[in-house]
């Protein structure tokens, strides 16, 4: 009987830590596999820029009687190149460690597009090679992902805005070129 009703309660709830140590890795290499992701998608739209104009190189050399091989093998090239594209996206997207090796080849070509091809080349090594690349296709960071399936990266509003921005003014360009 000597409860108070109104006395406050005794007994104090701690609060769980707001992340794990998994949880806190992956908020730190988020945007770096965000990054990496995303290199895989530029690789998808490299290959279908690739194939599709490995086509009329085909095409061109079969139909022609004075089919020359060199014609020939530039297309079945262009077209091997955009498959193989593809696929690295795909794994690059899935994070396999064989498609960093692929990376590093088909980025040390592109470093020969100078200059734009050259920057954005040393930007994908720099995110596949750098501390935080080698540490996002290592087999504990893929154990760190398992764990932490609620862990996303969120897209800023800008970025959104910018690439509106961009789509609207590709958009614009293409409808009023005199090639429409």
């Amino acid at each position: 009987m000597s409860e108070n009703p109104y006395q406050a309660p005794q007994t104090f709830e701690i609060p769980a830590s707001q992340f794990t140590d998994a949880e806190a890795i992956r908020q730190a290499h988020i945007k770096t596999e965000a990054s990496i992701k995303s290199v895989g998608i530029l690789y998808w739209l490299a290959a279908i820029a690739v194939v599709i104009a490995s086509i009329p190189i085909i095409t061109a050399a079969i139909d022609h009687s004075d089919m020359t091989v060199l014609q020939l093998a530039t297309g079945v090239g262009l077209l091997a190149l955009g498959i193989l594209q593809f696929i690295v996206g795909f794994e690059i997207r899935r994070l396999k460690g064989w498609a960093r090796i692929a990376v590093a080849i088909l980025s040390g070509i592109g470093l020969l597009g100078f200059p734009i091809g050259t920057l954005i080349n040393a930007y994908i090594l720099f995110l596949f090679f750098g501390k935080k690349g080698r540490m996002i296709f290592s087999p504990p960071y893929k154990e760190i992902i398992a764990a932490t399936p609620h862990v996303k990266y969120k897209t800023s509003k800008w970025v959104w805005i910018i690439l509106i921005v961009v789509v609207l003014f590709i958009g614009a360009v293409l409808a009023f070129s005199p090639f429409a």
